[in-house]
C-alpha cells in the first residue's frame, strides 16, 4: 500500500491501482497540507495512518507483511494488522522516531508526546518476528532499547543498478542543458533534509565566488531545498544551480554530471537515519566529499571498499577546509579517477539485495514468487523520487 500523493509535490496524483513488474501497488488516498510546517506533516501522517488502518481492516490475512517507517507509526499500524489477522512480520528500519524528532530538537525527550511514541514504537519492535537495520549503529541503537538480538540483521540498501550507470554522452548532454559545460562540477543531490544541515557546504560555495570555473549543484527536494535557494537568492551566488528531483530515467545522466559528489552526515542522527545517496554515487563511480562524524556508515562503506579517499573528509563547521579540498579537487581535475570502485560498490549492492531477499524468504516457507508482500508505506518507483 502506498499513497496516491506524489513524495515532494502532494498535487501529483497516481492511479489508484497499478501492476508494476507483477506486483500489486494500491494506493490510498491521504490530505495534502504540505511540508511548510512540522503541524501540517503531523497532520498528513496522521491522515494516511487512519486511512491505512481503514483499509487493513478489511485487508485478508497475508503471510509475510514488510512495515517500513514511513509515515511515523505506519508499522505500529502492521503489527495491529498482524496480531490480529495472523502472518508474520518484517520490520524494516529506514528511520527511527521517535528518536530522530528528539535529536532534531522537534520533540522533548521525556514529553508525554515523547514517551507515547516510544511505547509504541517498543511495540511494533518488539512484535516483529525480524528487525532488519541499515548499519551498525542503528543495530546498536535497537539494542540498547532492549530488541532481542537474535531477531536482528543488519542489512544496509543499495544502489538503483538497474537504472543507475556512469554515461558520458548523457553526462554531456546534462552539463550543455545546465550550462554546467567546462565548469567543475560539485553536487549535492537527493533530498535536503535538516537533518543532515548543508551549511558548511552552502558557506564554502560563499567562499569560492570568485573562482567561476567551480559550480555547486543541487539536486533534489525537501524542506531545506527552498533555503538552498534563498541562500544562494539572498547571496547572489552565480555559481549556486538548483534543479528539482530527477525522474529515474534521467538519474544516470544527472549523477554522470558531477565531478564532486558531497555526501551530508548529521552529527545527532548516526544510528537514526541512513542517508542513501552514497549507493548511487558508488555505482557511478564519482570522488566524493564526506561532510559529517568520524564514524559513521559512510565512513564504514569508506573502509569496506578499501577506498583510499579518507582525507576527503569534513567535519561541519570547517568551511575553510571544506572550500580547500574542493579547490584541490578542482585544480587537480579529479574527474571519475577512481573507476575501479564501482565494481566494488556493485558487488556491495548486489550481496546488500540479496541478504534481504533471504531474510524475506526465510519468513515463510513459500516461494517468494507466490508470496504477497505487503509493503505498509512504501512507495513505488513512480511514487519515490530518486536524486
Amino acid at each position: 500500500m502506498a499513497s496516491n500523493r506524489g513524495y515532494d509535490d502532494p498535487q501529483v496524483r497516481f492511479a489508484k491501482r497499478e501492476c508494476w513488474k507483477g506486483i500489486e501497488i494500491v494506493r490510498l488516498p491521504s490530505f495534502a497540507f504540505g511540508k511548510t510546517a512540522r503541524w501540517r506533516r503531523a497532520f498528513n501522517f496522521a491522515s494516511l495512518l487512519i486511512i491505512y488502518l481503514l483499509r487493513l481492516a478489511i485487508t485478508p490475512r497475508q503471510d509475510v507483511v514488510v512495515a517500513m517507517t514511513s509515515p511515523p507509526l505506519i508499522a505500529f499500524a502492521a503489527t495491529l494488522f498482524v496480531q490480529v489477522k495472523g502472518g508474520r512480520l518484517i520490520h524494516w528500519i529506514m528511520d527511527m522516531n521517535p528518536d530522530e524528532a528528539v535529536a532534531a530538537g522537534w520533540l522533548r525527550e521525556r514529553s508525554l508526546a515523547t514517551r507515547t511514541l516510544d511505547g509504541l514504537q517498543h511495540f511494533a519492535l518488539r512484535k516483529a518476528d525480524t528487525v532488519v537495520a541499515l548499519d551498525r549503529f542503528a543495530y546498536k541503537r535497537l539494542v540498547e532499547k532492549g530488541i532481542d538480538p537474535g531477531k536482528l540483521e543488519t542489512i544496509s540498501p543499495w544502489s538503483h543498478y538497474d537504472a543507475v550507470n556512469y554515461d558520458d554522452a548523457a553526462r554531456k548532454a546534462f552539463r550543455a542543458r545546465h550550462d554546467l559545460t567546462d565548469k567543475f562540477v560539485v553536487m549535492h543531490s537527493g533530498n535536503h533534509s535538516p537533518c543532515h544541515p548543508l551549511n558548511t557546504l552552502l558557506e564554502a560555495a560563499e567562499r569560492l565566488r570568485a573562482m567561476p570555473e567551480i559550480v555547486f549543484c543541487f539536486i533534489g527536494g525537501g524542506s531545506e531545498f527552498g533555503k538552498v535557494r534563498q541562500f544562494a537568492l539572498s547571496r547572489k551566488l552565480k555559481n549556486v544551480v538548483c534543479l528539482p528531483y530527477q525522474p529515474r530515467e534521467q538519474l544516470s545522466a544527472s549523477l554522470s554530471a558531477g565531478d564532486l559528489h558531497v555526501v551530508v552526515m548529521g552529527d545527532r542522527f548516526v544510528g537514526i537515519v541512513h542517508p542513501c545517496k552514497i549507493y548511487n554515487v558508488l555505482r557511478i563511480g564519482s570522488p566524493f566529499l564526506y561532510i559529517g562524524p568520524a564514524e559513521s556508515h559512510v565512513t564504514d562503506i569508506m573502509a569496506a571498499i578499501n577506498s583510499n579517499r579518507k582525507a576527503c573528509t569534513s567535519a561541519h563547521g570547517e568551511v575553510d577546509e571544506v572550500a580547500q579540498q574542493i579547490t584541490n579537487a578542482a585544480r587537480q581535475g579529479l574527474r571519475r579517477s577512481e573507476r575501479k570502485m564501482v565494481a566494488a560498490a556493485d558487488c556491495f549492492s548486489t550481496n546488500q539485495l540479496a541478504k534481504m531477499v533471504q531474510v524475506v524468504e526465510a519468513s515463510n516457507s513459500t516461494p517468494a514468487s507466490e508470496k504477497l508482500l505487503v509493503a505498509a508505506g512504501i512507495r513505488s518507483e513512480r511514487d519515490q523520487p530518486v536524486a
